[in-house]
């Protein structure tokens, strides 16, 4: 029996690393980014989509900042892998739309994190201004804990 004990060890590690190694990264819950925006995303329904709210730090309208909606989807044909993923911002507070495009990870210290590329479409008087109407940017998320947790 006690030669099995080193051998039943380095099988719990085994296991455990590759748990570990496997985690997903889930799209549900609450979100912050890079520049202090957050966003909560609902419920991911079976065909992969859902919807959320966002709410950022950031705006070149001089409107006040109110929560926006978001409506996304997911893509579920590999669920061996991480997560891709689409999502669409329609601002509340001013005439504009932002498309989101990304990747849902796992980081090397287990963390969860949202790699996403965007566009925002702001509203122009004229095809002459079409020019400046499209922002382009990344930012990346990382999930928002409880105090709980």
């Amino acid at each position: 029996m006690v030669h099995a004990t080193p051998f039943l060890l380095v099988l719990s590690l085994a296991m455990l690393a590759s748990a570990l190694s496997a985690r997903k990264c889930t799209l549900t819950g609450r979100w912050t980014n890079d520049l202090g925006s957050n966003m909560t995303i609902m419920a991911v329904n079976e065909k992969g989509e859902f919807l959320g709210s966002y709410h950022t730090a950031v705006t070149a309208s001089g409107n006040e900042i109110k929560v926006s909606p978001l409506q996304g989807s997911q893509h579920r044909t590999n669920k061996d892998s991480q997560a891709t993923f689409g999502f669409t911002v329609n601002w509340s507070f001013s005439d504009s739309v932002t498309v989101f495009t990304g990747q849902c990870f796992v980081d090397e210290d287990g963390k969860e994190v949202l790699r996403t590329m965007w566009l925002l479409r702001s509203n122009v008087d004229s095809i002459k201004d079409d020019w400046k109407a499209t922002m382009v940017g990344t930012n990346v998320f990382t999930r928002l804990r409880t105090k709980k947790e």
